[in-house]
């Protein structure tokens, strides 16, 4: 394993094939999304506080989004809730291209 392999604390990063969404990993565990490269500065954290019903289906209502620095999560750059998976993902996908500083445009 190269030390690239490797956490600040020395211990081995996670291994495994993640869901990739523009070069970056995008993972779900219960109510929690993260995407983002751990090696990058900041990554985009969703935690998702309550879900709705439509035509039998649930999904995603109230969801907090916060870009954190990805080696203290503690650390919140940007937060704010949205409305839905799709509003919540499109704006935390703006707010950690910005935290980055690979604003387009």
């Amino acid at each position: 394993m190269s030390a690239d392999a490797l956490n600040p604390t020395g211990t081995p990063l996670v291994e495994g094939k993640y869901l990739m969404y523009k070069d970056r990993p995008l993972v779900r565990e219960g109510d929690t999304i993260c995407y983002g490269d751990l090696t990058e500065k900041y990554i985009l954290i969703l935690e998702i506080f309550s879900y709705k019903t439509e035509n039998g289906t649930k999904l995603p209502d109230k969801i907090l989004v916060q870009v954190v620095e990805s080696q203290d999560q503690n650390k919140i750059v940007r937060q704010g809730e949205k409305v839905g998976l799709y509003e919540a993902f499109g704006y935390g996908l703006i707010w950690l291209e910005q935290a980055l500083g690979k604003t387009e445009g």
